[in-house]
């Protein structure tokens, strides 16, 4: 892979997770791919940041204080200017126990909420997840 032009970018990327550690790391990976990221720590900002911006990504943890990553990730699903982003969940929650959390919201839900197109449990392997992303993001604009 050829290295991107300096001040270009192939999109831009929204993290959401509670962990500075993490929102450093895959910020620093996506932007040595030449991808453009913003950070957020909980899913109040995530949220009011992706309806500002509206990323070509979203990369989101479950676990966090105040309103948690299955919260943002049912607003965003649930309202039409950000339903179609990507959606890339990333926890150390396992991904059944996020299924059966998405199946109880789904009962009091007239439209079931979609499985997130991606579930990767942390620490995620590097590679793993920028592949992961680059998959998404082609198929969206596919």
């Amino acid at each position: 892979m050829t290295p991107p032009e300096p001040n270009s970018s192939r999109g831009t990327i929204l993290i959401v997770d509670d962990a500075m550690d993490m929102r450093v790391f895959i910020s620093a990976l996506f932007r040595t791919s030449g991808y453009s990221t913003e950070t957020c720590r909980d899913g109040s900002t995530g949220l009011a940041k992706a309806l500002e911006i509206t990323p070509d990504l979203i990369i989101l943890d479950v676990m966090m204080p105040g309103t948690g990553g299955a919260l943002m990730y049912k607003s965003l699903k649930t309202d039409r200017r950000l339903q179609q982003i990507p959606i890339i969940m990333l926890s150390g929650v396992g991904q059944r126990s996020f299924q059966h959390y998405l199946k109880m919201l789904n009962l009091n839900m007239v439209r079931p909420l979609p499985d997130p197109d991606a579930y990767l449990e942390k620490p995620p392997e590097a590679q793993q997840l920028l592949n992961t992303a680059i998959g998404l993001m082609a198929s969206r604009k596919g």
